[in-house]
């Protein structure tokens, strides 16, 4: 019987504990933040984009699999637009705030991350490195992202969100 509850008790402790979502800023304030230039009383417009199958395939061909909604719903002003997506880093989704202004990145943050390793990625010294960037004519960043050792996935997660993203943007403005 103190086998058994030896044994219960050193699996119980060697279990991963399940990791809480680590919030670094509320899409609110993400929003705010984005769009502090609009002068007083004037909000961006909320938009839906439903995720027909084009669409589907031209995020599945960054991502490497099927977005797992139907529809996004995105905050546009001008030639400003702001998402919130989600993709996996190695086992659990990550949430970020993309904001593209004229088909360049002019942020991208960390909203929430769930993972046990690769949280460095929210850090400013390594989101910066996205600010501006664009979509080369083959759909990749059009510059090269230096990655962290230990959050591969994480880095890699966060550079297919930025191709989404800027993809998303310029299917929803091309008029």
């Amino acid at each position: 019987m103190k086998r058994l509850l030896t044994a219960i008790l050193g699996f119980i402790l060697f279990i991963p504990m399940v990791s809480e979502a680590e919030v670094y800023i509320t899409q609110e304030e993400f929003l705010a933040q984005r769009f502090a230039h609009l002068e007083n009383g004037v909000q961006p417009e909320i938009n839906t984009l439903w995720l027909n199958q084009s669409l589907q395939d031209a995020i599945s061909s960054i991502l490497g699999h099927p977005y797992p909604k139907l529809r996004l719903r995105y905050w546009r002003h001008g030639n400003q637009t702001v998402w919130f997506l989600d993709e996996i880093g190695k086992e659990r989704p990550i949430t970020f705030g993309v904001s593209v202004i004229d088909n360049r990145i002019d942020k991208i943050e960390v909203i929430e991350f769930r993972e046990s390793r690769g949280y460095e990625i929210h850090m400013e010294t390594f989101s910066r490195q996205f600010d501006n960037l664009t979509l080369t004519d083959d759909d990749k960043l059009s510059d090269h992202i230096d990655g962290i050792t230990g959050a591969t996935m994480s880095v890699s997660a966060m550079k297919k969100i930025a191709r989404v993203g800027l993809t998303l943007h310029r299917l929803t403005t091309e008029e």
